[in-house]
């Protein structure tokens, strides 16, 4: 446990986790919609131009996994992390088109241990995805379950 440098007592309310940037290309939104959202506007870049997003488009779900690279490679590989029990919301809030680069922070909004197993904690974090122009193109949240360095003191 002690090699990993974040764990359940290193999330508190209000700490805010910067995430690294993402530069999104035309071939991977191509390549991720004609594997999950073969809708055309994520297909063709003459089909989004026509649509109301003005251009060739990740999916929305494509940003979702996009965004959870940028959480992983900011703080969750290096995590006693334990999975998610689910989000509670997702919103997509401007198209994010060929091109565009990703960055955003994770702030934490509440925490708590586990009532049933006093290693465990639950990091509620709010998510917010911006483009270069610092426009929010994704909002989410979600609570994680992460492990404790030291059951007991955090009660």
């Amino acid at each position: 446990m002690s090699e990993k440098r974040w764990a359940f007592e290193d999330f508190t309310i209000g700490l805010e986790i910067e995430l690294p940037e993402k530069t999104v290309t035309a071939d991977e939104i191509v390549d991720f919609a004609s594997q999950f959202d073969a809708q055309p506007m994520h297909l063709d870049e003459e089909a989004g131009k026509a649509s109301i997003l003005g251009g060739l488009a990740a999916s929305g779900w494509h940003t979702c996994a996009m965004f959870m690279r940028m959480m992983c490679d900011a703080f969750l590989l290096d995590s006693t992390s334990q999975g998610a029990p689910g989000v509670d919301y997702v919103r997509w809030k401007k198209p994010v088109l060929a091109g565009d680069t990703l960055s955003g922070v994770s702030k934490v909004v509440a925490a708590r241990v586990s009532a049933k197993r006093p290693n465990l904690g639950f990091v509620t974090v709010e998510h917010r995805i911006r483009n270069q122009n610092g426009e929010t193109v994704c909002e989410l949240a979600n609570t994680g379950m992460f492990l404790l360095r030291n059951p007991g003191a955090a009660a």
